[in-house]
């Protein structure tokens, strides 16, 4: 029947019992699901995770041009990996740290929130702000 009509015989469900066959054009079957393939990795959200290092005695300046960056990516939606170093003997103020967190977080609480509680790994405190969904 399928020669036919000059279509192929695509075997739809091999284990069943007994196998399940359709009738059909399989060339344009496989070029519309691949067109679906496309379309739904069009509308895909890629988020990306931003890291952005501090040191502890940073000046005003810096500080303002790292805040401009972290607001961007979060209203880009990307994830940002918030790094504060401890260089040397500032490993002692790490109360200093935690309030460095605290303060950006204050900063971004419009577009970005903490994910879960900063963390002390090693030498460094990781934090990670995600953005605020636009939805809710």
């Amino acid at each position: 029947m399928a020669r036919s009509r000059s279509y192929d015989l695509v075997e739809i469900a091999p284990h069943a019992r007994p196998p399940v066959c359709k009738i059909m054009n399989y060339g344009k079957f496989v070029y519309e699901l691949s067109k679906k393939n496309r379309e739904a990795k069009k509308k895909q959200i890629n988020n990306d995770l931003k890291i952005c290092k501090v040191g502890l005695n940073i000046a005003d300046g810096d500080f303002g041009v790292r805040m401009r960056r972290i607001q961007k990516s979060l209203e880009n939606g990307d994830k940002v990996k918030l790094i504060i170093m401890f260089r040397g003997r500032e490993i002692i103020y790490k109360k200093h740290g935690f309030q460095m967190v605290e303060r950006i977080t204050e900063i971004v609480k419009e577009i970005g929130k903490l994910e879960g509680p900063p963390k002390m790994e090693g030498r460094n405190i990781i934090a990670i702000l995600s953005p605020i969904s636009k939805k809710g």
